[in-house]
């Protein structure tokens, strides 16, 4: 079918209007199936959103109030769904303004196509209005990087962004487009670098230009491996799952449950592979590493077999990697063969897809050759029952634990998709609210970036729009993004935000108290007058309450109460629930309250601190 059959001439200034590169960048979108872009205007991208007006029936396009907002939102979409994210902005400031989304989203192998505008073709290279040298600021922090500086491979570029970002280890790409190849017409001369080009009627399904990078060069697991793990698994007594972010990006949910229900291997989970195995699962042990239950980090500590199931042996799961796992073979599974004996040197490597990976164990273990790890599981239950998550009782205050507690237990039959900011909150809601599904968890793991909740939170809640979703934030992480109230209020987007306001940068705060001597800098939030900063005083909320988020978010047109007295939660967490708006509870908790347990970093499981 013609491209020019495709368009709706409603959407159009007039039926005849020629083609233009922005609107064969949109059409391209729309040929790969992506119905939302979150796109901030500017002057390089006037046309792009000329061209989004013109196809509007096909594509959502949301305004965020911030282009780290989009960024995140696209992120949000991306990990709710497995899709690409989309984000678009201008050039200049615009684009820079994603760099921290997209840093995000590099460090926790998140799909994500950011498209920017760049300064007009003849002007690049000296210092225009607006002009960043965007392909180089972004360099380090994407899979891939282009310039699109013909129109002709407008095109191939998108096809191949979209086939970079969810292939592998998936990631962001960055599109970078001058302004005067959006202009460009079809079927009309254009001078490009290299001279004078005609603009050819788009074919969507050209062939990809990636000399090293297709489908025949993609890992894929060995049988051999596959025999080896089989034996490996036999001959252990204290075996042990570790589960990370790559069972999320390869679908392995079901393969995981199959594997472990087969072995009657107990699993934890890193803070990116929350969900992948369901928590509620007699088998799970939660969260790994430095907040993770002392049961899950005593299993990693002691077992003698630990399978890694698309993990890369982050720093906040090892402390002390020379010292990690210390009696036990580990079998490490990868789709980034960069990521094999980088931290960790293996008993066993196996590189490829993790689903395909497990496909195959699943088939080779049969139920004659598993061991009798009774007496192991036995102990590893025992010790998730007296060394699990737990929380004192005896406050006068709403904790934050009890109020996660309370709203797992009147949500779980929704199966939420939960996102958060970055701090204490973030670590709370991993201990506290168990996450049942893949891709129900949204988290800032790697980057751990402060602002990431809200706009994560709006991007789910747009891709899923018959689900709850639930914002956990900081007032510190909050305020990073706060302006993307407006853009929930405007887009008629109902997230539902639960903030954990202790009136400090919670997580900051805590590792002044415990390793700064309690030396206090710049972690209050309130004015530098307050008689009540740095007060120190066990178990106490501020009486002093700023900002004063319940107005700033009735201004933005939320609803929205403070909750202070214990006594009230439940009926303020029920109204929260029933809100049919974007809604935000503010509930007051104590600043001393501290994520316990905890692993300093670059320690041991010896190390941890429990009280």
């Amino acid at each position: 079918m013609s491209i020019k059959n495709q368009m709706n001439p409603a959407q159009t200034a007039s039926p005849s209007q020629p083609l233009t590169g922005a609107d064969v960048v949109v059409l391209s979108l729309i040929h790969h199936e992506v119905d939302t872009v979150f796109a901030y205007p500017g002057g390089a991208v006037i046309p792009l959103h000329q061209a989004y007006s013109r196809y509007e029936d096909k594509l959502r396009i949301v305004l965020p109030r911030h282009e780290q907002g989009g960024g995140f939102a696209a992120q949000g979409y991306a990990r709710s769904t497995g899709k690409v994210g989309v984000c678009s902005a201008t050039s200049g400031p615009g684009a820079a303004n994603l760099l921290t989304a997209i840093a995000d989203a590099k460090m926790d192998s998140i799909p994500l196509v950011a498209i920017t505008g760049q300064v007009g073709s003849n002007v690049i290279g000296t210092d225009a209005f607006q002009e960043m040298p965007s392909t180089e600021v972004f360099r380090s922090i994407t899979k891939h990087h282009m310039l699109i500086m013909d129109p002709n491979d407008i095109v191939r570029g998108i096809r191949e962004a979209f086939y970079i970002a969810n292939s592998g280890r998936k990631g962001p790409v960055l599109v970078d487009i001058p302004k005067n190849v959006f202009l460009a017409q079809v079927g009309q001369p254009f001078q490009s670098e290299k001279g004078v080009t005609i603009f050819e009627e788009p074919d969507f399904d050209c062939e990809l230009n990636l000399p090293g990078y297709g489908e025949k060069e993609m890992p894929t697991p060995e049988e051999e491996a596959i025999a080896q793990w089989v034996e490996l698994i036999r001959s252990a007594k204290k075996p042990a799952f570790y589960i990370g972010g790559g069972a999320i990006a390869s679908d392995a949910s079901e393969e995981i449950l199959k594997l472990v229900e087969k072995t009657g291997i107990p699993a934890a989970s890193t803070l990116t592979g929350l969900g992948a195995f369901p928590a509620e699962h007699p088998l799970a042990l939660g969260l790994l590493g430095m907040h993770g239950s002392c049961a899950a980090n005593k299993m990693v500590h002691e077992c003698d077999l630990l399978m890694v199931l698309g993990a890369r042996f982050s720093d906040r799961v090892t402390g002390n990697a020379k010292r990690f796992a210390p009696n036990a073979k580990i079998v490490h599974v990868d789709i980034d063969l960069s990521e094999i004996r980088k931290i960790i040197d293996p008993a066993l490597a196996v590189t490829g897809d993790l689903r395909e990976v497990l496909e195959k164990l699943n088939a080779a273990l049969l139920p004659i050759q598993m061991p009798d790890i009774t007496p192991w599981v036995e102990q590893v239950m025992e010790w998730k029952q007296r060394l699990g998550i737990s929380y004192r009782k005896d406050s006068k205050n709403i904790l934050p634990q009890q109020a996660l507690e309370k709203l797992y237990e009147m949500t779980k039959d929704q199966d939420p998709i939960v996102a958060t900011g970055v701090g204490q909150h973030q670590m709370w809601t991993a201990q506290f609210f168990k996450i049942n599904s893949p891709k129900h968890w949204l988290s800032s793991c790697g980057a751990g970036t402060m602002g990431f909740g809200l706009p994560a939170g709006m991007g789910a809640k747009i891709a899923n729009p018959d689900k709850m979703v639930i914002v956990v934030e900081g007032d510190g992480s909050l305020l990073m993004n706060i302006q993307e109230m407006g853009c929930c209020f405007c887009e008629k987007i109902p997230v539902k935000v639960l903030l954990l306001n202790n009136q400090y940068l919670g997580m900051v705060f805590q590792w002044e108290d415990r390793f700064c001597r309690k030396n206090h800098a710049q972690t209050f939030l309130g004015p530098i007058d307050d008689p009540e900063k740095y007060l120190e005083k066990k178990d106490y909320c501020p009486t002093n309450r700023y900002p004063d988020f319940t107005a700033i978010a009735k201004g933005f047109g939320w609803n929205a109460r403070t909750v202070i007295d214990p006594a009230e939660l439940e009926s303020a967490l029920q109204e929260m629930i029933d809100a049919e708006g974007p809604y935000l509870l503010d509930v007051a908790i104590p600043y001393s309250e501290q994520v316990i347990p905890m692993i300093p970093a670059g320690g041991t499981f010896s190390d941890m601190i429990r009280e």
